[in-house]
């Protein structure tokens, strides 16, 4: 079985809500900026600052909700998956049943073997 190493843990809640309140405080500081910014801009620096006041909200909240970048694409699972064969098909049974037969008995043969229905 493979061991799980520290680097392909996903990060703690903790550290990934300290992480999205950063970046949330970030953009509102911004925010804030841009608004005290719109008392002193003329022209069209005036249009630049409050486009920052209105959309920076939005843009916030996306960029604290945004998953970050995961550390192992691929699904680590315990072990390896093996195929089974139903008892009594396997290769040493000398049975010379195919493929078709075998999965029309798989049915029959987890019942117990004197009752045809399958009720106990």
């Amino acid at each position: 079985m493979k061991q799980q190493s520290i680097t392909t843990l996903p990060p703690s809640p903790e550290a990934e809500r300290r992480r999205r309140m950063i970046r949330y405080t970030i953009a509102m500081s911004i925010r804030v900026l841009c608004i005290f910014a719109m008392l002193f801009a003329q022209g069209w620096w005036l249009v630049v600052f409050a486009a920052g006041a209105i959309f920076l909200p939005y843009v916030a909240v996306v960029l604290a909700n945004v998953n970050g970048p995961t550390r192992a694409p691929e699904v680590l699972r315990p072990g390896g998956l093996l195929p089974t064969t139903p008892p009594g098909s396997g290769p040493g049974t000398g049975s010379t049943d195919t493929d078709a037969d075998t999965s029309a008995e798989a049915p029959a043969a987890s019942a117990p073997p004197d009752d045809e229905r399958g009720a106990a």
